[in-house]
């Protein structure tokens, strides 16, 4: 069966080394900030001007002007650090960010990634998008595997407009992980109880799958 928007970001908190400097996008990506493995150090950065961001906070830890780049409510760790968007940025185009987590409408098989604009329809905003997809190394990808149609959201070429070009690394959704390959979508993990045929099925864009394809480990 599909696992949930908290499993996606769960598995994505695996991808996580050891002290680095880590961006997450809005939506599922601020989830993964709730599963840290042990052992493992790392400062969460928003592109508005926190370093040190925590767990997305419970509902009796809401501080109303304390937000991400998305609005959204954070919470932050001993040390953390406030600063101006000049200096956060200056982090981002300066390559110190070592992993951003995005969320995505779709995703090509080349890399390609449209996250910030559906035309015709109020969006929140693509934040630093831009910056860090033209910027970050190491980029993952958090989403579900089709949209509300049930329409593929991996595709050929992309249908909306392009946030970056050939800059996805790993994609995580609801169905599978996925590395993007010059070759395209390579198939690496499925979730547990989704067959191969399922994600096929689900994956309008070239999907190569090895031999054998183990079940995430969640």
């Amino acid at each position: 069966m599909a696992i949930n928007k908290e499993q996606i970001a769960q598995r994505i908190a695996k991808e996580l080394k050891n002290n680095t400097y880590v961006n997450l996008g809005i939506g599922i990506p601020t989830l993964v900030a709730n599963f840290v493995p042990k052992g493992i150090n790392v400062e969460f950065q928003s592109e508005n001007g926190v370093l040190g961001m925590g767990p997305f906070p419970k509902e009796n830890e809401i501080d109303p002007d304390m937000i991400n780049a998305g609005k959204q409510t954070i919470t932050t760790l001993p040390g953390a650090a406030i600063f101006d968007s000049t200096l956060s940025f200056a982090m981002i185009r300066g390559k110190h960010i070592g992993l951003t987590v995005l969320g995505a409408m779709e995703v090509s098989q080349s890399g390609d990634i449209a996250n910030w604009k559906i035309p015709g329809k109020m969006v929140k905003g693509m934040g630093g998008a831009m910056d860090l997809v033209a910027s970050a190394d190491n980029i993952i990808v958090a989403m579900m595997h089709t949209n509300k149609k049930g329409e593929s959201k991996l595709l050929k070429k992309c249908s909306l407009p392009i946030t970056g070009v050939k800059c996805v690394k790993k994609i995580v959704t609801n169905l599978a992980v996925i590395d993007v390959t010059p070759q395209g979508f390579l198939l690496l993990e499925r979730a547990p109880g989704v067959s191969v045929e399922e994600i096929k099925s689900a994956t309008q864009g070239k999907l190569i799958v090895k031999s054998q394809t183990p079940e995430m480990n969640i």
